[in-house]
């Protein structure tokens, strides 16, 4: 049967963190800090809107781009934080944050281009670009650099074959945050050797400790090389809704809207309508940020007094990327020992790439309750270990 098969669709692999899930089944009473969604459902609002919306007819095919009254909405939020753009011909709505990178990937990345990402990272960035015929190249990030993509040492990798560089600021899976500065220097090395950017940008409003959320598209000289990526399902719990939005120059966006023509046609007009009201009230925003800090300062408090582990304080997203190198373990036979013994799942910081190796990602996307409790569980899994 495998000789059927398109040789890119047969090196895909699922990845480590659906794996580690499926393990997860096999346990009952779990209390899972490994899946990078929001525990709370989509705030009722915005399903009345959509559910509104559908009896009145928003049941079919929408452009492929995506309802321009939507697209405009879209415009106007990006322009709070210093992105102009043109509705028309700049923004596609596409089905969820991941659609929009996999279609940009496609439509930017030729064969042997090589793309260059941080490791740790987001899975699906390597396997995207590798379907795609592209090289992903992946350059460390160290904690002791607080997990932030240093441009000194990106330019090392560069090569005449770099053609994008993707960046993922607030970072899944350590919760970095890049600053004002650390974006210059990137977008210098940008456009010094010609690269176009792809911004990951979907944890763009879970951020900490008074941070604010800056583009590396607002920059001078970035606009016309930057595909900013988002989507709702973080921001607004709708992780099932798949909707969200890439903005970029019109030449690529065009490319994507023929793309999304042939893939999916379009994005759910439903969840298009959700998402116009969503990005036109911020509902609840301000709320959800304010519980995750919370969570936060609980699950990292919580973390750093456990001896034998440690883990900086993430300034955004909801993931702490917790330091187990002192304890003798591989992060999967950490991970599966926790399991085992204590029915808390965490995800192998392996699963991120090479550089995650040594680190678990903790996701404090759940009841403060829960935390507490996952807590004590990892308390004593890890006083076990040292004795």
């Amino acid at each position: 049967m495998e000789s059927f098969l398109n040789s890119r669709a047969i090196a895909l692999k699922q990845g480590g963190i659906r794996g580690f899930f499926d393990k997860a089944k096999n346990y009952s009473n779990v209390i899972n800090l490994g899946i990078g969604e929001p525990d709370i459902d989509t705030p009722k609002e915005i399903i009345d809107c959509a559910y509104n919306a559908m009896l009145e007819g928003k049941t079919h095919y929408t452009q492929n781009a995506g309802d321009l009254d939507v697209r405009e909405a879209v415009a106007d939020y990006v322009r709070s934080y210093g992105i102009e753009s043109n509705p028309s011909n700049e923004i596609i709505l596409t089905c969820g944050g991941m659609g929009a990178v996999a279609m940009a990937i496609l439509a930017i990345v030729s064969e042997g281009d090589e793309v260059i990402i941080q490791d740790p990272q987001w899975l699906n960035y390597c396997s995207q670009v590798r379907f795609a015929g592209g090289v992903p190249v992946q350059v460390p990030v160290r904690e002791e650099d607080n997990f932030i993509f240093e441009a000194e040492n990106l330019e090392k990798y560069i090569t005449d074959k770099t053609k994008v560089l993707m960046i993922n600021s607030p970072n899944n899976p350590t919760g970095a945050v890049m600053s004002k500065d650390d974006m210059e220097k990137i977008s210098k090395l940008a456009v010094k050797h010609n690269l176009f950017v792809i911004s990951d940008e979907v944890y763009c409003e879970l951020l900490y400790d008074g941070n604010k959320h800056k583009s590396i598209a607002s920059l001078p000289g970035m606009k016309e090389r930057t595909l900013i990526v988002n989507s709702l399902s973080k921001t607004f719990a709708m992780t099932g809704w798949r909707i969200g939005f890439a903005i970029g120059p019109k030449e690529i966006i065009a490319k994507l809207i023929v793309l999304q023509e042939n893939l999916v046609a379009c994005a759910p007009a439903p969840a298009q309508r959700a998402a116009k009201y969503a990005l036109s009230t911020m509902c609840e925003v301000k709320s959800m940020v304010n519980m995750y800090e919370k969570r936060r300062n609980i699950i990292v408090d919580g973390l750093n007094s456990i001896e034998g582990i440690s883990c900086l304080k993430p300034l955004g997203a909801f993931y702490a990327f917790v330091n187990i190198k002192g304890l003798g373990k591989t992060s999967l036979e950490f991970a599966e020992g926790l399991l085992e013994q204590e029915q808390v799942v965490v995800i192998p910081g392996s699963a991120f790439g090479p550089s995650g190796e040594g680190f678990v990602r903790v996701a404090y996307s759940n009841s403060e309750e829960n935390l507490i409790i996952a807590l004590e569980k990892i308390r004593n899994y890890v006083s076990k270990l040292k004795n």
